[in-house]
Formats: C-alpha cells, sequence, structure tokens
C-alpha cells in the first residue's frame, strides 16, 4: 500500500492536533525531543519531534494521545510505558500485556481520526501498528535497535478503533526515559 499523500497527511496532523489541544485540553509541542526518541508524554502534554517527515509525525501525535488516555484512565498503563526498555527481564507474558498497551493505544488512535472525520486511513494506521509492536517486540526480545521500517508489511489485520473514555489530562512524568523509541 502507498503511503497517504503527504498534502494529506498534513491536513490530518492539523486536524487531530486541534481536536487534541480543544477537546481534551491536551497542548502538542513541536519541538526537539532527544535521540533516539520520536516523541514524548507526560500524561497531559504531547510533543512531536520536529525532524519527523509528515508520515511519521501523523502516527506519533495520534499513538502518544493513545498512550496519554492509557496514562490518564490506568495506573498499571503509566507503569508499563515508564519502565525503560532494558530494564526488566521481558517474559513472554510481560511482552503479551505490552503488545496489548500497544494495541489499545492505536485503538484509541484509530477513534482519535474517526472522531476528527477521519476514515480513509484505517489500514495506514494498522500497518503502522504492526509495525511499531514487530519493532518494540523485536527490541525487547533481542535489545537490538534495527531500522523501524525493515518491521513493514503492508496489509496488517485492521485495528479496531476503541471509544475514548472521559479522562481528565494530568501530567505525571516526562518519558525522556521511558520507551517510546
Amino acid at each position: 500500500m502507498a503511503p497517504p499523500d503527504h498534502e494529506r497527511l498534513r491536513h490530518v496532523f492539523d486536524r487531530v492536533e486541534r481536536h487534541v489541544e480543544d477537546r481534551w485540553n491536551v497542548p502538542v509541542h513541536i519541538a526537539d525531543v532527544p535521540n533516539p526518541f520520536t516523541g514524548d508524554l507526560d500524561g497531559g502534554q504531547i510533543i512531536v519531534d520536529y525532524d519527523l517527515d509528515i508520515e511519521d509525525a501523523v502516527f506519533i501525535l495520534i499513538h502518544l494521545f493513545g498512550h496519554t488516555v492509557q496514562w490518564n484512565c490506568s495506573k498499571r498503563s503509566r507503569e508499563i510505558g515508564l519502565a525503560p526498555p532494558g530494564a526488566q527481564t521481558y517474559t513472554e507474558d510481560l511482552l503479551r500485556e505490552i503488545a496489548a498497551y500497544e494495541q489499545e493505544a492505536c485503538a484509541y488512535s484509530l477513534q482519535l481520526l474517526h472522531d476528527c472525520g477521519v476514515h480513509d486511513l484505517d489500514a495506514w494506521v494498522s500497518d503502522f501498528a504492526a509495525c511499531d509492536g514487530a519493532y518494540l517486540m523485536h527490541l525487547y526480545r533481542t535489545g537490538e535497535k534495527k531500522p523501524f521500517r525493515s518491521f513493514w508489511q503492508d496489509g496488517a489485520p485492521l485495528v479496531a478503533a476503541r471509544p475514548i473514555p472521559d479522562f481528565n489530562p494530568t501530567r505525571w512524568i516526562s518519558r525522556y526515559d521511558g520507551t517510546v523509541v
């Protein structure tokens, strides 16, 4: 599948950014995020690295919004999201829990797009989410950081949108020591 048109993605980014700020009062900042991270969140704001191409920026924005929802609704989600890579032993049970955490964030991401009137990017979000999940599982199992796009495969199973629960954005802590890689 060809990636969405850049102009379309710029329109989507602007629309989603405005919606996140207006509806949930979660500021979105475009700023320098220290390598190797591509974005950051603290439960009360989202930061997208200024040096990302628009395709990556849209995914990071919607995905970090999904994690923002989780962090504000679940202590366990915050614990998963704040654990630095390599700081723990990744049992198969923990990897399943992390995979479920990532899938839930993607389900909220897709609902966010739908709430913004964007219904034509479901397959793209699903492919991006599958790539992200495969990348993270490889990283956690091996400690090896391979190029992100080396995990891309078109035609991933579609993510099912999940209704976004009511939440009050709360600043917890910065994720610069977290897992957005």
